[in-house]
């Protein structure tokens, strides 16, 4: 998955008498989208620096069933969440994290009443965590002097409330965090949520990723920072739209403590 380094499947660990501490949950952004790819081993790479032990479910992993959810086929969500409950359960799986926040929120939040009840964390989190107990540490000014906005992910943000694990982590990377007009609670969609990121958008005067992005650029800030791969994908679209590529990136959390950590 990422250069050099073998990342264990659960399979593999129960094979040799194993378990691993934390599941990573890969989602199907980061496992087949070329962009959210990026995300996923810029991960891994902090998973082995820090040297926790964790492994993936690598095949055995199938989509969580929020697409379906969201365009209101409980149908298909209910059979796929239980599927992926029962291979879970088969492997006595306690704590997974995972870098998308719409498998975040259905594992934690949907996957219970159908008997999937595990210690769910967003990347962030964990991040924050390594922070922390001093696991992740940075050399003065990894980011110092760049100017950088956080967008706030809807199934982050307002559906959980996980407002300053990120925000903690641009602290610790030194950066000057330059807040959107529209954020925290008030933050805005950037259109890819409740299964749009599937479907023609509505008419209307302006797509909600040229909107939010806009909102962005105005901060003045050289680097857009999200949490996840939908919408790094819809804000980089926005950002080529604008024809701003040569002057601002489009970087998940991840991606920058991999950056600053020369990982």
């Amino acid at each position: 998955m990422s250069e050099g380094i073998k990342v264990p499947t659960v399979a593999e660990m129960v094979a040799q008498g194993e378990k691993p501490d934390i599941l990573f949950w890969v989602g199907c952004a980061g496992s087949f989208d070329e962009r959210a790819q990026k995300i996923t081993k810029a991960f891994v790479k902090i998973l082995h620096h820090t040297g926790i032990k964790y492994a993936i479910l690598g095949t055995e992993e199938t989509c969580t069933g929020d697409p379906a959810k969201r365009a209101g086929n409980e149908f298909l969500f209910q059979m796929q969440a239980m599927a992926n409950i029962a291979t879970l359960n088969a492997y006595e799986i306690t704590k997974i994290v995972t870098t998308c926040p719409h498998c975040f929120n259905t594992i934690k939040n949907e996957y219970p009443e159908l008997g999937g009840k595990y210690e769910v964390m967003h990347h962030t989190q964990l991040l924050q965590e390594l922070i922390d107990d001093g696991k992740l540490t940075f050399g003065e000014g990894a980011f110092k002097g760049r100017k950088i906005t956080y967008h706030d992910s809807c199934y982050l943000g307002r559906a959980n409330g996980v407002y300053d694990a990120p925000r903690r982590i641009l602290e610790a990377l030194d950066a000057e965090l330059v807040e959107m007009k529209r954020c925290r609670k008030n933050g805005l969609c950037c259109g890819a949520g409740g299964a749009q990121m599937f479907k023609e958008a509505e008419e209307g005067k302006k797509e909600v990723n040229i909107e939010r992005t806009e909102e962005a650029l105005a901060t003045g800030a050289n680097i857009i920072s999200a949490n996840c791969p939908f919408c790094t994908t819809m804000l980089g679209d926005g950002v080529k739209h604008e024809n701003s590529e040569d002057k601002v990136e489009v970087l998940d959390l991840a991606e920058l403590v991999a950056q600053a950590k020369d990982l």
